[in-house]
C-alpha cells in the first residue's frame, strides 16, 4: 500500500485506512508507538508494560473489595 501526507493544520498527517485499523485493533485512543530504524518508520499499538498491568489489576482487586467504603469517603 502507497500513502501520501496530508496537510493538517501546521502538521502532515498519515492518513490510516479503516479495515488495517480493524485488522490491528486500533481505536482513536490507543496509544502508538513510534519507532524507526533509520530507513524505516515502524508504528504499532503501544504494548502495555508488565508493571501497568500489575497496577492495573491491583487496581482493580482494591475497587472489588473497598470501592463501597472508599465511595463513601469520598462524599
Amino acid at each position: 500500500m502507497i500513502k501520501k501526507l496530508t496537510k493538517h493544520g501546521n502538521s502532515w498527517a498519515l492518513v490510516i485506512d479503516k479495515p488495517v485499523l480493524d485488522l490491528l485493533q486500533i481505536e482513536p485512543e490507543t496509544p502508538l508507538e513510534i519507532k524507526t530504524d533509520g530507513q524505516t518508520l515502524i508504528i504499532s499499538p503501544a504494548v502495555a508494560s508488565n508493571r501497568k498491568v500489575k497496577f492495573k489489576a491491583a487496581l482493580e482487586k482494591t475497587n472489588r473489595r473497598y470501592g463501597r467504603t472508599l465511595r463513601k469517603l469520598a462524599e
